[in-house]
């Protein structure tokens, strides 16, 4: 298994209070890339808000490939969301990338 983290963009349409980004950031603890070595490197923070209501999730997924790494964090990201009182009309996701990969292997 490597360690992948994904950045997943998004829109907050209705925008996303100090509570409501609060709940989001909560529900995705379990994927805070500061658990890895490059997002204590990079301070790579789980939840980025733009001044036009954009953002930015970075989450760590456990994974055998990219591209099941890229499903999960959708999948973390939608129920996070969810959590949080959000839906896919409230706050639409982009596609998922692979922007790190921390392995142990040289």
């Amino acid at each position: 298994m490597t360690t992948y983290v994904i950045t997943v963009p998004g829109t907050f349409t209705t925008g996303a209070g100090p509570d409501t980004r609060a709940r989001l950031s909560r529900a995705l603890r379990p994927a805070d890339p500061h658990t890895t070595r490059m997002g204590n490197t990079e301070d790579l923070d789980v939840l980025n808000v733009n001044d036009d209501n954009t953002f930015t999730l970075r989450l760590t997924v456990e994974a055998d490939t990219g591209p099941h790494a890229e499903e999960e964090a959708r999948r973390l990201a939608d129920s996070a969301l969810r959590d949080a009182g959000l839906d896919e009309r409230t706050a639409p996701l982009g596609p998922a990338v692979i922007t790190g990969i921390d392995s142990e292997i040289h």
